[in-house]
């Protein structure tokens, strides 16, 4: 029923806190924005610059890394409470899926 819920108003400190909280992730998440976008860009000159392919691909992979790394962290909330098993499980998939991949690319090209 609606007339049996109970509003909670916070204190002063309360919402001082929280937003100083909120404006801290508000910044980290910008600031990620940003260093995606520069990495992104960084990737686009390196192919219109006509380098090698042999140098092109592992520097797009790199960077494609960091930034799949940074969306997680930042993006799918990983850097908050409660998510460090879910990110150990989700990091540990990950290791697994290169080391195989790695493994097979070995087997074959060796």
């Amino acid at each position: 029923m609606a007339h049996d819920v109970q509003d909670y108003v916070r204190s002063q400190t309360e919402y001082e806190y929280v937003k100083r909280k909120r404006a801290q992730e508000m910044r980290s998440m910008l600031t990620s924005f940003a260093i995606m976008i520069f990495l992104t860009l960084i990737a686009f000159t390196t192919v219109a610059a006509g380098f090698s392919p042999y140098l092109i691909v592992p520097i797009i992979l790199l960077l494609a890394a960091i930034q799949v790394v940074l969306q997680l962290y930042h993006f799918m909330h990983l850097s908050n409470k409660g998510s460090g098993l879910v990110a150990f499980f989700m990091f540990s998939g990950m290791f697994v899926a290169f080391i195989t991949l790695l493994t097979f690319t070995t087997i074959i090209w060796w």
